[in-house]
Order: structure tokens, then sequence, then C-alpha cells
């Protein structure tokens, strides 16, 4: 099934897209049954979730006790880029976040079984383990967003208004690419999740503060190398109002959408080259 089944199975792109996701869906479903048949067990897991994940904004709102505002930026603004890039990444760990997991499925040979099973790898990878309790992640970055919107002074106009859930969405997908990539990147490496974290959990941890506090170099790092900006950053400014500071025009806040595309099928095939040249461990 190409890169994402067993590299045996040929078939036309789309009708593995589809087995794909109904494969996902089935075990996705049987995880959700297994997690709601506790359901106080569940609802105390998504509340642990909300506030952990709260944390890091609760940082940020003791900082600015004692400023005024952080490279420019009001408490609202960064609330808004908190919200954003906190809903997106959380998006992409809710669905893929497992994919970190193929270097430890590699190395006990779990990942053999998976070639073996009439459902595609890559959907088995990514819906094992599935966390319905990650919601409290997103229901977090989702608190803050609105209240960052509603505070900041945004100039509504019906472009603003699409641009937000486009601009939530995008960052999911950006994110997603990422985790792909990841995956993809262990069957050369290992099990080096950390470095997939790096970018995913360490990339929103940056893009929570405005740009203009980091150096040009690092802006332009995340813009045209690891376009993680257009999570949040690019259309975030441009809700704002306010201008980019590597001189993007306006209409790049809403092409955040093919970032993701550009960025998910090259990650897309990096998996696929992965799965085809993967040997079995003989575990």
């Amino acid at each position: 099934m190409g890169g994402w089944c067993s590299p045996r199975r040929p078939g036309r792109w789309w009708s593995r897209v589809v087995e794909a996701v109904r494969g996902y869906g089935l075990i996705v479903g049987m995880w959700v049954r297994s997690t709601l048949a506790y359901r106080a067990s569940f609802l105390l897991a998504v509340v642990a979730s909300f506030l952990t994940s709260g944390l890091d904004f609760v940082a940020i709102y003791i900082m600015f006790r004692h400023v005024d505002g952080l490279g420019g930026f009001s408490l609202p603004e960064i609330a808004l880029l908190y919200g954003a890039t906190t809903v997106s990444l959380g998006l992409a760990d809710l669905v893929l976040g497992n994919s970190d997991r193929v270097g430890a499925l590699i190395r006990t040979g779990a990942l053999d079984t998976m070639l073996v099973r009439p459902v595609p790898v890559f959907a088995q990878v990514a819906a094992d383990r599935f966390a319905l309790r990650r919601v409290g992640r997103i229901s977090q970055g989702a608190v803050v967003l609105v209240w960052g919107l509603a505070a900041a002074g945004v100039d509504w106009t019906p472009a603003r208004v699409v641009l937000v859930p486009v601009m939530l969405l995008a960052g999911g997908g950006i994110f997603a690419a990422v985790f792909v990539l990841g995956a993809a990147f262990q069957f050369v490496a290992g099990d080096a999740a950390e470095v997939q974290n790096s970018f995913t959990y360490g990339g929103t941890t940056m893009l929570q503060y405005p740009p203009t506090v980091f150096a040009r170099e690092v802006v332009r790092g995340v813009t045209y190398v690891v376009p993680l900006a257009f999570v949040n950053w690019v259309p975030a400014l441009y809700l704002l109002g306010r201008p980019d500071p590597l001189g993007l025009p306006d209409w790049a806040a809403f092409v955040s959408p093919l970032v993701a595309l550009a960025a998910f099928v090259p990650a897309a095939f990096a998996w696929r080259a992965g799965l085809r040249a993967y040997r079995s461990t003989g575990s």
C-alpha cells in the first residue's frame, strides 16, 4: 500500500488514502470506547491536561505583572499567539501524536506485526493508543485564544474572520507534517523521538512569543526553512495589523494551507521511502 501501508500492496493513491482513513477511524473508535468506559478517569485526565498545558500561559501572565510589553506586544496579543499555536499543536498531537513511537515500535518488533495486518501501517502507528485526553490542551488553548482575540482590539473584517479557522487548521497541518517527517526519520535514526519533539513542542514554545524578540536569522529560519512561522506568526500579524519583520506582503497570511500541503507532501514521501527501506529487526 505504498508509503501508508505494506509496500507490497499496489493500488491507486486515492483508494489508499480512503483505506488509511477508514482504518485509522476504526482503531481510534476502539480506543475512544475503551477510554470512555471509565468516564471519571477520563474527565480527570482531561482536566489535568487542561491545567498542565495552561502553566505556560501562567508563566507569561506572571511575566506581564512586571512588564508592560514584550517585543512591543501586549498580553492579549501574546495570548493570541499562544492560543493559536497551542490549538494547532493540540490538533496535530491528537491526530498524529503517537507517530513519535515509531522508533520504539521498530526496536520492540511491534512494527513487523503492523506490516502484516490489513490496515495501512501509518494509520496503525498514528491511531495506536489514541489519547482522547489531549482535547484538554486544545480546550485550554482555545480559551486563551478567544480571550486574546476579544481583548487585542482586532479590526474585524470578513477576511480576518475567515483567517482564524484557516490559521488553526493549517497550523495543525504544518505540525502534522513535522510529526510525519519525524516518524520517517526514525527509520534511519532509531528511537529519535526527542529530535521530533524539538520541532513540535519546542517549536510551539517559541511561537508563543512574538517574532520581534528573536534574531532576524531565527525568524528567517522558521519562515523559509522549517515554516513554523506560518502556524501563527504570519497570520496573527495580519490579524493584529502589524507589519511582518521580514517584509512579507499581507496576502502571505492566507497561504498557510499551501505551506501545510507543501510540507506534508515531502513528509509523506519520506515516510514511504523509510517504510520501503525497512527491514525486520527479527524480533
